[in-house]
Parts: C-alpha cells; structure tokens; sequence
C-alpha cells in the first residue's frame, strides 16, 4: 500500500497555498495527477485550454512546491509533472494558543540543546552560512549554534531542556511537543526510513520511522542559497502524552502517560530527540528550525496543567 503524503500547513502557510490553489483550472490539474504523471500537452487536451494558459498554471503548482516537473526520456526529453501530496491540512493553532486557560507554550530554537551527540554525515546551518565545519562532531559546540536553522546528523541526539512554569499546587495533564523532521539522506532521497526516538525527562516515549529525506522542491521557508540537491523540507510530527498515553499525530503511540514522565520533579522538561546506535533503520535525522523547512517554528512545547 502506497503512503499518503500530507502536507501540513500553518495560518501563514495556508494563506499563500490557498492563493495558488483558488483556481479551478489548477484544482482541476491536481486531480488529473493524481490519477498519474502528464505532461502540459496532455493537461491542455484534458482541460480544454492552450498550451500557454496550462503552462503557466503548472508553474503557479509547481513554484508552491504542490508538483514537482522532471524530464524524462521519450519521443525526445519531454517534462512530465508529478503531484506531490495526496491532502493538505491546515493547523489551526494561532498565536492565541499561549492564552488558552491552563496552557504554557514555549518555542524553542533548535540551537538551544543543553546536550548532543552526532556522527556524521552530521551538520549545522544558519540562515545564511553553515555553522562550524561539516561533517565534524566540534561544530556542535560553537557558540554560535543558537543561530542554527537546520540540524543533521547519522547517529546520536539532541537535548533540550524547557522551564518549568507548572504553577505550585497544580499538576500536568498534558505535555505536547511538534516539530519539522525527516530522515538524513546523501542530498535527499524520498525512499530512506529512519528510526527516530523520543524521550521526555530521560523516558522513553517510543520510535517512530521517517519515511524519507525530502528534496528537490525548495521548501517554504528554506534560503535561496541553499542548493535545490540537498534536504529542504521534513513532515510537522505532533507527539502528545496524557493519562491515556502517547499519541502521535492523534494515533496512539505508546502506553506511557503523562504521570509516568513525572513533570512536577524538577525545575526543567526535558526532550531528547535521536538516532540509536542500534536501531534497525539508521537513516539519521533532519531537524528544522524557523528558517529551513516548510513551517516557521522551532519545537514547540503545550504544556497543560489542571486547575
């Protein structure tokens, strides 16, 4: 059975996606491939329009990273286009969400760990420059890796540690952290799974496979300078943990709750995100940041409390 590709939006993103895909012509290309790759000539046939009018709507789609275009061998090098994602979701989370009742949101950069380990292929990168040497363990340690907007690696982890705002006399429901994440490839490779794991205060909330390395379409918010060949975007992975257990993206994960995380001990919350050294598909992890990706924001902490 084929993976269903989702593209995940936020209010930001969904505004100017929605700009490109208000058009029936357009709507009407994407559902044409999803039935298969065509190329314009054929799109223009189906649709009834000049091939001039249907190439530019196939460069609205293709500009906004819906389809992807790639020549292939035929009657001469032809441009076949290819649909990307089977659904679009859009997150409706606003910045309102920090005054929510009972709600404590903090968005940590990805620079910020308090702790790591990486083996390469491993790296940093800034918004305008790698940070540190590539593929060298030291890089890690340079002061300026609070700038970073991307972070990769083989093997081994990052730590981060959030504060504590639980108010005295009150205690956790719900920890919930999201984060834009895949696989680490060479360049990019769709078809790379990686056994990426999470723990919450040093326990183990469970594993989950990263489909793939994803590329060759620049992400939303990934800089110019940064070549089309290499990683540009990651899928938004939502981890929840409440008295019922550990969700991932609403489905149920694993059978650790929030009690067994123990929130209220000390000052800190922490979350280590990682590649085991033993783990069946080691295929290293991307980590983006407000600068890389298709979602500006960092790891973002919902930490709700009772009253």
């Amino acid at each position: 059975m084929d993976t269903i590709k989702v593209l995940q939006l936020g209010m930001d993103e969904a505004v100017e996606i929605g700009k490109v895909i208000a058009s029936e012509h357009r709507m009407n290309i994407l559902k044409i491939l999803s039935t298969g790759p065509h190329n314009v000539n054929e799109l223009s046939e189906k649709l009834g329009l000049p091939f001039s009018t249907t190439a530019v709507h196939v460069k609205r789609l293709e500009d906004a990273c819906l389809i992807t275009t790639e020549l292939v061998p035929g009657r001469g090098t032809q441009k076949v286009n290819t649909k990307i994602y089977d659904r679009i979701i859009i997150d409706l989370f606003t910045e309102s969400t920090d005054k929510e009742k009972n709600v404590i949101t903090i968005d940590m950069p990805i620079g910020e760990y308090v702790d790591c380990q990486a083996e390469p292929s491993c790296g940093l990168v800034g918004e305008t420059d790698y940070i540190g040497m590539q593929d060298d363990p030291r890089a890690f340690y340079e002061p300026g890796r609070r700038e970073a907007e991307l972070l990769y690696f083989r093997l081994g982890y990052v730590e981060y540690r959030y504060p504590n705002r639980i108010p005295y006399g009150k205690n956790a429901a719900e920890v919930e952290f999201s984060m834009e994440i895949c696989s680490e490839a060479p360049y990019h490779k769709l078809d790379w799974p990686s056994d990426i794991t999470l723990w919450v205060n040093d326990i183990e909330i469970g594993t989950w496979t990263s489909p793939g390395d994803f590329g060759g379409q620049r992400g939303f918010n990934t800089p110019e300078w940064w070549t089309i060949h290499f990683t540009q975007y990651g899928l938004l992975k939502h981890w929840k943990i409440n008295e019922k257990g550990t969700f991932l993206d609403g489905t149920r994960f694993s059978d650790v709750t929030v009690r067994d995380i123990n929130l209220q001990d000390k000052p800190f919350i922490s979350l280590r995100i990682g590649v085991k050294n033993d783990a069946y598909n080691a295929g290293g992890l991307n980590l983006f940041g407000k600068g890389f990706g298709n979602y500006r924001q960092g790891i973002i902490m919902n930490l709700r409390y009772g009253d």
